[in-house]
């Protein structure tokens, strides 16, 4: 089996940091260590590090924590060639990985690799082939997977119209943080009417590409949700799930470029109905 591994932006949890309104303000994933000096490692896009370590500031008050960027260190997506999620073809330990576990958000996205920076990838994943970080995007939008700023704008995206219900992002068990009541409600009505869903575009779309928040329409013109972002023929996009399998486009310039909606296999299947 191939397993590639690409370069992108202990116990590993998906993370969001809220505001009010039930609308998010940064996304990262929490690496937890056994270590003798505990510490946890926090991912993130590498846009809003600066932001991020003033927001985490602002809730240490006296404790003796520290907060640092960690620039010796590299951090790989371990891709899959064939079945998501067999760890019996990865080492349980590996030396000089500092952290390998598999990624929270779900099976297809595979495993989360920290290393040292200059690390021997092919002693730490053997028979392993590094790949071009446009090609991890493109497995991520085919999958329906968000990351990154550009695909969960602060201050707009929703929690559970991102899916983050179903990709360990969202603790309906944990105590009271902010925009819980509407999250909490929301779920347990079952009422959620837009999603980020795949999309795909039968026909190479412009050299420029699609500019993100463009109107996707529905062949009889009503407004079936928002482009997000995207790469080459694949993206994401926030759909209103009445029109999702519709025929849908967005124009551009006077052009109409056609594109054509998809449900995720690893949703939980109450979800894709």
């Amino acid at each position: 089996m191939a397993t590639f591994l690409f370069l992108p932006l202990g116990e590993v949890r998906a993370a969001f940091a809220k505001k009010e309104y039930s609308r998010w303000l940064k996304q990262f994933r929490l690496h937890g260590s056994t270590a003798e000096e505990p510490h946890i490692l926090l991912e993130c896009d590498s846009s809003v590090l600066d932001s991020i370590q003033k927001h985490l500031k602002l809730y240490k008050i006296r404790r003796k924590v520290t907060i640092t960027p960690c620039p010796e260190l590299s951090l790989w997506a371990v891709i899959p060639g064939e079945q998501p999620g067999d760890a019996s073809s990865l080492p349980k330990s590996a030396h000089p990985a500092l952290l390998l576990t598999p990624d929270p958000r779900a099976e297809v996205m595979g495993w989360r690799l920290i290393a040292k920076k200059g690390a021997n990838l092919s002693e730490i994943i053997p028979g392993s082939q590094i790949g071009d970080v446009q090609d991890y995007h493109r497995h991520r939008y085919k999958q329906g997977i968000p990351e990154g700023v550009k695909d969960l704008p602060p201050g707009v995206a929703l929690p559970l119209e991102s899916n983050l219900a179903f990709m360990n992002g969202i603790s309906f068990t944990k105590g009271c943080y902010i925009g819980q009541e509407l999250t909490a409600r929301t779920h347990h009505m079952g009422v959620i009417r837009k999603r980020l869903l795949p999309v795909s575009f039968p026909e190479p779309p412009p050299s420029s590409g699609i500019p993100a928040g463009s109107d996707i329409l529905t062949e009889s013109g009503k407004r079936a949700g928002k482009f997000r972002a995207g790469q080459g023929e694949l993206g994401i996009a926030l759909l209103r799930l009445a029109h999702t399998k519709e025929p849908l486009c967005i124009q551009l310039a006077g052009d109409t470029v056609r594109l054509r909606a998809s449900t995720p296999q690893w949703w939980p299947k109450a979800a894709a109905k």
